[in-house]
């Protein structure tokens, strides 16, 4: 029986669970694969840790050349995570003329370019399922299965520790900080949170998705990214009453050849599928020309579901290998001849609906002041609440627009909060509820 053999770059969590798939379903998938898989070098800079997995020693290195140099392996999994030296390893593989599988999204956001053209000039395939929503299939969907649609929009949740704190700031009542502490001590959240809270992450998920459904190259530093620190359990708690959740959503659409690309708490209806995808699941929504909506959803992150994914590509690429069919399928869903640059529609000429939260004294006239000021910047109210109890001293005005230019809403929360009767700075959530 024909053997293919693997190196993985990188021992840890997701390497751990690809190692696991490898001993407990070997027989599994050599019956589906017709070959054996044999994985036959693995590099970690650690290979004396014990990881609860039985490795024959003479199959761990510490060097990253011990795999990428050696003529016998056919395919590369590469989980080092990061920028470099990630990209010299995954370049120095494809000019070896060797597959790569990658869960790396960030590498993939900022070098895409450079790797997939050097992956069709040598011709090998690369393949990065793990990369977005961890075992969630939809960049295989996206190239595969969905492949005859024109796609029109992408939603989706897709970090799992912002969910899981919005998630339990929504159903226990809990700040931020209290939950961000209680997802790092659960293992939800890194002891530097950073890219995941502040939407970076999800920011590079989304310039993967982008590509991959539009055709379009996408920088980057052009997606519009904002985090989930900014959120209180005030906001979540008024998003309820209004009849909303909020999320950190990646949204893209493709309008009048230009592209949406943002990401940001998002209030979304409770009746909305989205809006069920709690703790550290994700989800993506997809839109397509003939297929119409369709969600898929699972959990995004972790060892198994993100190993199940890698492993997914292992067994794609092999059976190419078996076939002589390598690039069959183009990296990025397109021809890279037919892929375009388009313009990114700036945010402020977005249109949606907004909540507006405002913190003021609790005098006469202020309501009419700021439902004055939004009327001359063309923002009309579509429903308001306004508690009686005070917040730090001022009264909460909560307010639900009609749909607005976000120029025009910034220019007027300027307006706003340059007023002596208002305490504090103005908050704005955006609200994509149009898509049922």
């Amino acid at each position: 029986m024909k053997s293919i053999k693997v190196g993985l770059l990188g021992f840890g969590t997701i390497g751990t669970g690809v190692v696991r798939i490898f001993q407990q379903n070997a027989g599994l998938l050599e019956e589906r694969l017709g070959a054996r898989l044999e994985l036959a070098r693995i590099a970690d800079l650690d290979i004396v840790r014990d990881r609860g997995v039985s490795i024959p020693s003479e199959i761990l290195t510490t060097s990253a050349e011990a795999v990428l140099d050696d003529p016998d392996i056919d395919l590369v999994i590469e989980l080092i995570g990061g920028y470099e030296p990630a990209r010299t390893f995954v370049l120095r593989a494809i000019a070896n003329g060797k597959h790569v599988v990658t869960a790396n999204k960030a590498l993939l956001a900022l070098h895409g370019d450079e790797i997939f053209a050097a992956a069709a000039r040598k011709g090998v395939d690369i393949f990065f399922e793990g990369a977005v929503a961890g075992g969630i299939p939809v960049i295989a969907a996206i190239k595969e299965n969905l492949c005859a649609n024109n796609f029109r929009s992408i939603l989706g949740i897709l970090n799992g520790t912002c969910n899981y704190i919005l998630s339990r700031m929504t159903n226990d009542g809990a700040d931020f900080s209290e939950v961000l502490r209680d997802a790092q001590a659960n293992g939800y959240a890194e002891a530097d949170p950073t890219f995941d809270i502040e939407g970076i992450d999800t920011a590079h998920k989304l310039a993967i998705l982008i590509a991959l459904s539009f055709g379009a190259r996408v920088k980057f530093d052009h997606i519009h990214t904002e985090g989930i620190s900014d959120i209180s359990a005030l906001d979540i708690q008024f998003a309820g009453q209004f009849g909303y959740k909020i999320k950190l959503l990646a949204i893209s659409k493709m309008s009048d050849g230009q592209i949406e690309a943002r990401v940001h708490p998002t209030m979304i209806p409770l009746n909305y599928p989205l809006a069920d995808v709690d703790g550290v699941f994700n989800a993506v929504r997809l839109l397509g020309d003939f297929v119409g909506p369709v969600m898929l959803y699972g959990r995004g992150a972790g060892m198994d579901p993100t190993a199940s994914a890698i492993m997914g590509d292992v067994m794609a690429i092999a059976r190419n290998l078996l076939t002589s069919s390598a690039g069959r399928t183009p990296a990025m869903a397109y021809r890279p001849e037919a892929i375009r640059d388009l313009p990114i529609k700036a945010m402020d000429e977005i249109v949606t609906q907004y909540y507006l939260r405002f913190a003021a004294l609790d005098k006469p006239g202020v309501l009419a002041k700021i439902a004055g000021i939004l009327g001359r910047h063309d923002i009309s109210i579509n429903s308001m609440i306004q508690p009686e109890r005070q917040v730090g001293g001022a009264v909460p005005i909560v307010l639900m627009t009609h749909e607005a230019r976000e120029a025009n809403i910034r220019k007027a929360l300027q307006e706003i909060d340059a007023l002596p009767e208002i305490c504090d700075r103005s908050r704005f959530i955006r609200l994509e509820s149009g898509l049922l």
